[in-house]
This record gives structure tokens, sequence and C-alpha cells, in this order.
């Protein structure tokens, strides 16, 4: 459901589960982290594209799945923040295609890269917090994207964002008319990048990730650790019920 494609010196790291909408299994991030790994050591690759397959580039976690394992949701939790890490820390560029619809934890992905580009009808934002789930997990990244003024409205307010919206707010930075326009707009970035000196962008990456503190495990920890803090509670547990019971 994780698989890679390499189009001369760009690596696609590619969401395929286009039958779900790409909802995020705890085996997807696992692999998610374990691709971004090796690539991040691979000297061929000089930018990283993640795009997903299908109408939308992600709808978040398979909450359905979550509904015979109560253990569960903590795993993606953790799978997710362990994979913004690995995916933020490549030394490579990353080059995010968000088309349709990133939700959620797919919205949480958009703060792995380092230029996200979707388009103008998108949806984008984390309508979970309705349910009972914290995005607290998606805030170190997401708060340098956009400001902690608009990482606030976004993670509190349930209602989803236009890619229009995201663009204006810094959740992305080129906004295509169309949802096929994403993907070629990416890969042409990916491609541009990918020929310019690697050493000298990944110096800048490196020295980038310093400063907004992508390389510090202890505001990943705390935003993980306040996610976590409510799985299982009653209230989750009632609303997510009331997710399984319309499946």
């Amino acid at each position: 459901m994780i698989r890679v494609e390499r189009r001369s010196q760009v690596a696609h790291l590619i969401l395929d589960r286009p039958d779900k909408r790409n909802a995020l299994t705890d085996d997807m991030l696992a692999s998610l982290i374990e691709h971004a790994g090796a690539l991040a050591q691979d000297d061929a690759v000089n930018c990283i594209l993640l795009r997903g397959e299908g109408s939308v580039f992600c709808a978040g976690f398979d909450l359905i799945a979550c509904r015979h394992d109560d253990q569960l949701l903590a795993r993606l939790l953790t799978g997710l923040s362990k994979a913004i890490r690995a995916i933020r820390r490549a030394p490579q560029p990353v080059v995010v295609a968000a088309h349709g619809a990133a939700i959620a934890g797919g919205c949480a992905l958009l703060g792995a890269g380092d230029i996200v580009i979707t388009d103008q009808r998108a949806k984008l934002g984390y309508p979970v917090v309705s349910l009972g789930i914290s995005p607290a997990v998606s805030a170190p990244t997401l708060a340098h994207l956009t400001g902690l003024g608009a990482a606030r409205e976004l993670l509190l307010n349930p209602s989803v964002i236009s890619g229009a919206q995201a663009t204006t707010l810094g959740l992305a930075h080129i906004c295509a008319d169309i949802p096929e326009d994403v993907a070629p707009k990416a890969q042409k970035l990916a491609e541009q990048l990918a020929s310019k000196p690697p050493h000298a962008l990944r110096a800048t990456k490196r020295w980038l990730n310093e400063v907004d503190g992508s390389t510090a495990d202890a505001s990943f920890d705390a935003a993980l650790n306040a996610s976590l803090a409510l799985v299982n509670s009653d209230e989750e547990r009632r609303l997510l019920a009331q997710v399984w019971n319309r499946a």
C-alpha cells in the first residue's frame, strides 16, 4: 500500500490504497517510515515526491479498522508522528502533491514536506476533533508552516478549508486550478530541485530543520503524548461508535 517509483533522480513515495481514499493503516505508516529512511540514505536520490493514487491524496486514518482493536488508534498516532519525523528529516527536499483532499492524518503529512502543492477546491483540515481525537500530534510542523495563530484555528476548528485558503495560510505553497494538475506540477518542481546542486540543497535544508526544531524530538513527543492521552477515553469511544455504527 506504499510503493516507491524512481524517475531519474526523483523518488516517488506513493500512498497506494485508492479504493479507501488512501486511508492510513499502521502497516502503511510503518512502510512510510521504512522507505523514507532508506531514501534518506540514497545518494542517487536528489528529491522525494510524496503523493497519493486515486481521487485524493489522503483521507486520514482508517478509523473503521479501530472498531475491533482498541490499541490501533494509539499505534496510528505513534506511527504518524514517526512518519512525519522520518520524512521531514530526509536530507533531500520533499515535495508533497496533495490533490483532492488531505484530512487529519493526511493533512499532518503536509507538514512533513518542504514544498506542498494542492488544488483550489481540495479539502484540507482536522475534523477529527469532532470525534474526540486530538490532532495535537500535527502541531509541531503545522505551527511552523502557518504560524501559531492559523495553527490554532486549523486544529481547534473541525471544519475543513479549501486548497486556495490553505495556500493563503501557508499550509500549502502552490495551488493548481484543478486536481489533475497537481501531480504534473509536483513532478516538474521535483525535477527542477533534483537538478540543482545536491550538497547546497541538503545543507540548506539541514539548517532550516535546525531553526524550526525538526531535528529535536521533544516537541514531537509532547504533541504525540497530548494526542495519546485521549485514546480510549469515554468521549472518544462514544463519538467513534457513531462513526462505526454508520459504516
